[in-house]
């Protein structure tokens, strides 16, 4: 057995291929793809690609490279983990121990959601990291969404969202839309042939947001389930992107054990969404506004306060005489754009 150390066993090095090739036969997305990757994975071995590897977190980074040659799927990698993994022959999410790690860290990064704030002007803020399952992450979600119901435009900054799950997805873009169901995205699994699809909820905890004016951030490191937001959104003209593209990883996957200490990702479905047909995998969303995603926050904000202030018009009076002092006092901050 290894220890924690991240020395890996040259010899052991054919048996992780072929564990690798077994994974990517049985459960990724594309079949003919994943005989390809494999047969190309020996290649490697048998060229001696892998025989000076004597870490595991560099053997985990050059089977991620070589995952990727065939087709640039983004979501195929291989990861070294320190602590031993449980030996479990389906997807590590199933795995008790495994979902019990996953579920502490999800809690201990707030469930993904970093700040959910009131900007001056009445502009709401929401900075997403991570979309997490919305059995444990619900009443994060929620109670975020409240916070937010009575600004006047909302931001949601997606610059570092590394992905989720597509039915938390479906719960914030619900309290985005009205009452009537939206199809949001389908995704068409390869274990039995299905298309799932997520639409709105029919009912929200709270208040609605209604259709006041969106803006969404992105960056080239937002990614997966967070690409498919922005991607919904975008689809149907819900709201204004701003940043940059994308990464472009469309396909959905789950964990799986291929040695004590390496785990690989594999997609087992492709999105496709209900208005284009398609979805953004490889080529990722490309943002309304297009700017770099060191200036997208100022940009769309810069933006909604224009929104305000043209909307408030100059007679301002009563409550909203101080909306609007605060619009033109952070517009006056931003400096000139």
């Amino acid at each position: 057995m290894l220890s924690k150390m991240s020395e890996i066993n040259p010899g052991e090095i054919p048996l992780i291929i072929q564990a690798l090739g077994e994974k990517l036969k049985a459960y990724y997305v594309f079949p003919a793809i994943a005989e390809k990757i494999k047969n190309s994975l020996q290649t490697h071995l048998q060229n001696g690609d892998y025989s000076a590897i004597t870490k595991g977190d560099e053997l985990a980074s050059i089977l991620s490279k070589h995952l990727q040659e065939i087709n640039q799927d983004k979501h195929l990698r291989v990861q070294w983990c320190s602590e031993l993994l449980d030996e479990h022959e389906g997807a590590l999410s199933q795995n008790q121990a495994w979902l019990e790690d996953w579920q502490l860290k999800a809690r201990l990064d707030n469930f993904g959601f970093h700040k959910a704030e009131r900007l001056p002007g009445n502009i709401g803020y929401l900075d997403i990291h991570k979309f997490d399952d919305p059995h444990q992450a619900g009443e994060a979600a929620v109670g975020a969404m409240n916070f937010l119901a009575n600004t006047d435009i909302l931001i949601i900054d997606l610059r570092q969202c590394q992905g989720g799950d597509p039915g938390m997805v479906a719960l914030i873009s619900s309290y985005l839309f009205g009452e009537e169901r939206v199809h949001l995205n389908s995704f068409q699994w390869r274990e039995d042939e299905t298309v799932e699809q997520y639409w709105t909820l029919p009912y929200v905890p709270g208040k609605r947001y209604g259709d006041k004016p969106i803006f969404v951030l992105t960056s080239k490191e937002t990614f997966s389930g967070g690409e498919e937001f922005a991607y919904n959104l975008k689809c149907r003209k819900r709201a204004t992107l701003v940043g940059e593209t994308t990464r472009g990883g469309a396909n959905i996957g789950a964990p799986y054990r291929v040695h004590p200490h390496l785990e690989v990702f594999i997609p087992i479905g492709q999105a496709i969404n209900p208005i284009t047909g398609t979805n953004w995998e490889g080529c990722g969303v490309i943002p309304d506004m297009q700017v770099t995603q060191e200036h997208a926050l100022q940009v769309a904000y810069r933006t909604a306060l224009g929104m305000i202030l043209e909307k408030l018009g100059d007679e301002s009076r009563g409550a909203y005489r101080g909306q609007a002092e605060e619009a033109r006092a952070a517009l006056a901050d931003l400096g000139e754009g």
